[in-house]
């Protein structure tokens, strides 16, 4: 209780911040100057990148969907899957790891997330704060698909999510916007930046909170089923400063904190986080880019375990403290190359360690054992990266990454309450290696409208020291971890058509055919009723599963978007067929063939918008979702869906701004899990939301 409190009392002090930034910017005067300075924008993109299944979201596309939530946004783009159909508003923030054509056996992220260069991975479990990476703070959005070997390319198995902030401006301007909607749900927000010195500084703030939904069917609910409420709230400063004619400094300190009642009795869960970061960037004819970043994350979860009419619960695990620190640093040189030519040659680092506490076992109204897990990763590499500009109709382009990854200080240690003795008490042998990846690219335009692209890639992804040592358990269904995981592995090549003749009509193909060797996977081991190793007793309906390495798995397809403008209107379209399953695994032939858990084949978005210039606008989008299976065994189906979400706003005055937004407005029925008693979850039903927003000093 007094941990609920001081969040509820924190909530209503960022709350009161982010209203004093609104009412300060809205009081304040437009101050404009005929040349502005631009700090903090990014590096040049290397013409090399073109060769690559690349999609970028300028900011109009992510303001322009009626979700407000950053992973609805990109979902739009189809491919793009965190592991369960719900939003970061209701799933587990465990879930919300970010993966690409459909390459995740079990919830952990294969595409790495980049906010300005710093990765955003929860340096114990791989999850992604969403609730803390607010659209309105974002410049761009830029998705690569296929292994990386760039900066940190190690995590980015199934590709890359590139995340841009804002560039700052010497100059006084800002917005502040309130928000309310279904389920009681309400939010507030501002931003403020203004020169200071030489330099510039600028505040945000977001505070929402939801009642939220209920979770499972009403024909299947009981007692023991409640709202899926929701608190989240973040706050970040950022500065830069120019040290001279060419070089830059910039700084960013973001804190957040993400809370849910995961739909039933004893089940809440939160998330926060402090993180900073420090980036030198030097514009001269040897370009530097060094950056450092520091994340202190803390998360906590209740599961209960709910009786068969669902009129009564028990607390089942108490995952009471998962504390995680995560340090990085990145050193990026980019020397003078004749014309049409890059060359980044850099050396990265990341270091993560963390543990989780919890109580567990309960029996005759409170926990009888207390378990202690955790241990370190570190993974450091160089890599070297090529673009070369042969030509107009010509660029290749080829990197290479070497890293050396270790695993340590790893361990478990399981208590009985009672007497306070030792029941189990396991200390797991350090582990290290070495890893080589690389990519290979080339674009040809044989006419202006036409580029044809080709690229072949390997890439590896290090487990998470949640998928290592947590286990957890929903319902009846246990999962352990696995110290003995080893890294995944990826191979693939892909072909590619782009044709756009003119701004306004494009379109962009590709097939891909990927392979990943030991992909990690929760495999089903046993069921209930029964006494497990290590896992202990399994109830009657349940399931247990433990994370392993799958031999070789095979993710191949192809996608589609396609673009068309003309007048005021607009038209976007995506298509993903993924065919990804099990080709071999000799521990456990049965599988092979299945695909895997939560992977549709066919994913599909369709966008409308209708826009009269700064004045008024409309635009709709419909989101299908193929059949997915909820395990590993294929044995429980979750059928296929489409939504259409929607958003119109009108400028009221200038600067002033009205927008109504919905979300699966025809609320059709989205089914997100499915029990082994045959209990389903639910995405998000029907939602609206109207807002008012008040800008100063744009330009």
């Amino acid at each position: 209780m007094k941990r609920d409190d001081w969040a509820k009392r924190r909530g209503k002090r960022q709350a009161a911040l982010v209203f004093a930034w609104g009412l300060t910017s809205s009081l304040a005067a437009p101050a404009l100057a005929e040349e502005i300075l631009v700090l903090a924008h990014p590096l040049p993109t290397p013409p090399g990148s073109e060769t690559y299944s690349t999609e970028v979201l300028d900011r109009d596309d992510l303001l322009r969907e009626g979700p407000n939530r950053l992973d609805d946004i990109l979902r739009q783009s189809a491919g793009f899957q965190t592991f369960r159909r719900s939003d970061s508003r209701t799933t587990h923030p465990t879930s919300q790891g970010a993966t690409l054509r459909a390459l995740g056996g079990n919830a952990a992220g294969r595409a790495l997330v980049l906010l300005d260069g710093v990765p955003q991975e929860d340096p114990f479990g791989g999850w992604v704060p969403w609730a803390a990476l607010s659209p309105e703070r974002l410049s761009f959005a830029r998705i690569t698909r296929g292994g990386g070997a760039g900066a940190f390319g190690a995590g980015a198995l199934a590709g890359t999510i590139e995340l841009g902030s804002q560039p700052l401006e010497p100059r006084l301007q800002g917005f502040a916007r309130a928000e309310y909607g279904s389920f009681d749900s309400w939010l507030a927000a501002s931003s403020v930046q203004a020169p200071v010195g030489k330099g510039v500084l600028s505040l945000s703030g977001q505070f929402e909170d939801s009642d939220g939904f209920y979770l499972v069917p009403k024909e299947q609910r009981g007692a023991a089923d409640v709202r899926a409420s929701t608190q989240a709230w973040h706050v970040e400063a950022r500065g830069a400063l120019p040290v001279g004619e060419t070089e830059e400094v910039s700084i960013r300190v973001l804190g957040f904190g993400d809370k849910h009642v995961n739909g039933v009795v004893f089940a809440p869960n939160s998330s926060e986080g402090l993180d900073a970061s420090v980036r030198f960037v030097s514009r001269k004819d040897w370009t530097w880019d060094l950056l450092a970043y520091a994340k202190v994350r803390g998360f906590d979860s209740g599961f209960a375990a709910v009786s068969a009419d669902r009129n009564s619960a028990n607390p089942s695990l108490d995952q009471y403290d998962v504390p995680a620190t995560g340090l990085g640093a990145k050193a990026e040189v980019r020397p003078p190359m004749p014309e049409g030519q890059m060359l980044q040659l850099g050396v990265d680092a990341r270091w993560n360690t963390g543990k989780t506490k919890e109580f567990f076992r309960f029996m005759q109204g409170d926990f009888t054992r207390h378990r202690e897990a955790g241990g370190d990763a570190l993974i450091a590499g160089v890599y070297a990266e090529h673009s070369w500009e042969v030509s107009p109709a010509v660029t290749l382009t080829g990197g290479a990454r070497l890293d050396h990854w270790r695993m340590s200080d790893g361990y478990r240690e399981e208590q009985d309450l009672a007497d306070g003795s030792t029941l189990l008490r396991q200390d797991f042998a350090s582990r290290h290696d070495w890893q080589a990846s690389g990519r290979l690219g080339a674009n040809w335009k044989p006419w202006q409208a036409v580029e044809l692209r080709a690229a072949g890639y390997t890439g590896f992804r290090v487990p998470t020291l949640n998928e290592l040592y947590r286990p957890f358990r929903v319902g009846n269904d246990i999962t352990e971890a696995n110290p003995n995981l080893d890294p995944e592995r990826l191979a693939g090549v892909e072909v590619g058509l782009r044709y756009q003749p003119i701004e306004a009509v494009g379109l962009d193909l590709t097939l891909f055919h990927n392979t990943v060797r030991d992909g990690v996977g929760n495999v089903t081991v046993g069921f209930g009723p029964g006494t497990f190793p290590t896992a202990g007793f399994v109830p009657a309906g349940g399931v247990l599963r433990q994370r392993q390495n799958i031999d070789r798995v095979r993710s191949q397809g192809v996608e589609a978007r396609g673009h068309l403008a003309f007048g005021n209107w607009r038209f976007e379209g995506s298509y993903a067929f993924t065919d990804a399953e099990v080709r071999r695994f000799a521990a456990s032939p049965e599988l092979e063939g299945l695909r895997l858990a939560q992977s549709p084949r066919h994913m599909a978005s369709l966008a409308a918008s209708y826009a009269q210039g700064g004045q008024w606008s409309l635009s709709a989008t419909g989101l299908y979702m193929g059949q997915v299976y909820e395990d590993d065994l294929n044995s429980r189906s979750l059928s296929d869906s489409f939504t259409v979400d929607g958003a119109a706003w009108v400028m009221l005055r200038p600067g002033l701004r009205l927008e109504v937004r919905g979300q699966n407005l025809f609320d059709a029925t989205v089914e997100a899990g499915r029990s082994a008693n045959d209990i389903l979850t639910l995405a998000a039903p029907r939602a609206v939301w109207v807002s008012v927003a008040w800008q100063f000093g744009q330009r």
